[in-house]
């Protein structure tokens, strides 16, 4: 872990605490948006960063410190959704995310938002975003939640920082297609196997045609199951219910490192050895059926990349780490390319994906996305 204590020395950190339109105080006592807000010593920014995760608690945020150093605020923002990824709702969650906006702009006295979509979390503030500029979750909700949605404050500058596509996206880019029952996670298609050594790596063509085609048919087999699942248990009163995942770290591009090249070590994904970590529940190891239409679903989900990167107009800056093991640098390019923005660039830096490779290196980063704001508020 690299050391930045000399760095939060010299900064101020402000934990915040509120409510929701659409969701109170719990009686515990807990709040359902939290975060804490970094910032230059005795200072004031009038640029601030907020970074928000479907799940992961993204309140020390790795970054903060090294761009309140430079003289701007960083809001590490937490929905509801923190540690509760098998309940995630998307419009409750860019509710939340319109709270800590707002907390920017109306508490904190900032003047220019960098919406800030790193990791998984890329996609959720690409949806924020999008939702700021045309709401489109409008009938999923009434009252207080319907006119939270509509008056979503967007931000002025964006940038994407070793982000996924879009949460479907990686799922499924990351799913093992030889999963042939999804209540057995011993039951393989060894035609499809990506860790039968009779398939690679490295693999042919044919081989990562096929098995693309059967990773969104996987995806869609869920759905399918999903939506009938929900009609028969809400025919009986039963609003949801929890399912579920395994076998979801079989992406051939962590075993074979001529797909999609880069710097990065292969075989290797956030877990270690693919080998290893797919046989363990990780990334959607457990959903509500609601949860899996919302967030995973290539067919249903609005977690996707593209149609909300479109609608953008703001200036934007894409950056991918080279050394990245788990978003590749046709990700990064199709982000690029989805992005409606006419001023954009993207930048292929050096770097793991959280910049963990040393302090250099983040410093590096950090001094990049500086560089670009300062030229863009």
């Amino acid at each position: 872990m690299i050391d930045d204590s000399d760095l939060l020395a010299k900064l101020d950190r402000q934990f915040i605490g509120v409510t929701s339109p659409t969701s109170p105080r719990i009686m515990a006592g807990g709040h359902p948006c939290q975060g804490i807000y970094t910032t230059p010593k005795g200072q004031r920014p009038k640029t601030a960063f907020i970074a928000t995760h479907y799940n992961v608690d993204f309140s020390e945020h790795y970054i903060a410190p090294y761009l309140a150093a430079r003289g701007y605020g960083f809001l590490g923002w937490n929905t509801r959704y923190r540690g509760a990824e098998d309940q995630f709702l998307l419009e409750h969650a860019v509710i939340d995310m319109g709270v800590g906006v707002r907390w920017l702009k109306e508490q904190a006295g900032v003047e220019t938002v960098v919406i800030l979509g790193n990791s998984g979390g890329g996609s959720l503030m690409g949806a924020y975003q999008a939702e700021a500029i045309e709401p489109t979750l409008g009938d999923l909700l009434a009252g207080a939640g319907l006119q939270a949605l509509n008056t979503l404050p967007a931000g002025d500058l964006y940038i994407s920082l070793n982000a996924h596509q879009g949460r479907p996206e990686v799922l499924t880019d990351w799913m093992d297609a030889s999963v042939v029952d999804e209540s057995d996670p011993t039951l393989t298609d060894e035609n499809l196997n990506p860790f039968n050594p009779d398939n690679g790596p490295p693999y042919s063509e044919d081989f990562i045609a096929r098995y693309r085609v059967a990773q969104r048919a996987r995806n869609q087999r869920i759905t399918d199951w999903a939506k009938a699942e929900l009609a028969r248990l809400n025919a009986a009163g039963i609003p949801d219910k929890l399912f579920p995942l395994f076998r979801c770290w079989g992406d051939l591009r962590m075993m074979d490192g001529t797909i999609d090249p880069s710097e990065r070590p292969t075989p290797m994904c956030y877990r270690g050895h693919p080998a290893v970590a797919n046989k363990s529940p990780s990334i959607g190891r457990a959903n509500n059926l609601k949860t899996w239409l919302s967030m995973w679903s290539l067919e249903t989900s609005k977690c996707q990349g593209k149609e909300q990167l479109e609608k953008f107009r703001l200036p934007a800056l894409v950056v991918q780490g080279k050394a990245d093991t788990g978003v590749f640098p046709s990700d990064a390019k199709k982000i690029f390319d989805n992005l409606g923005s006419a001023d954009k660039e993207l930048h292929m830096i050096t770097g793991a994906h959280y910049f963990e490779d040393s302090r250099k290196v983040r410093d590096e980063m950090a001094d990049l996305l500086c560089a670009w704001v300062a030229k863009k508020r």
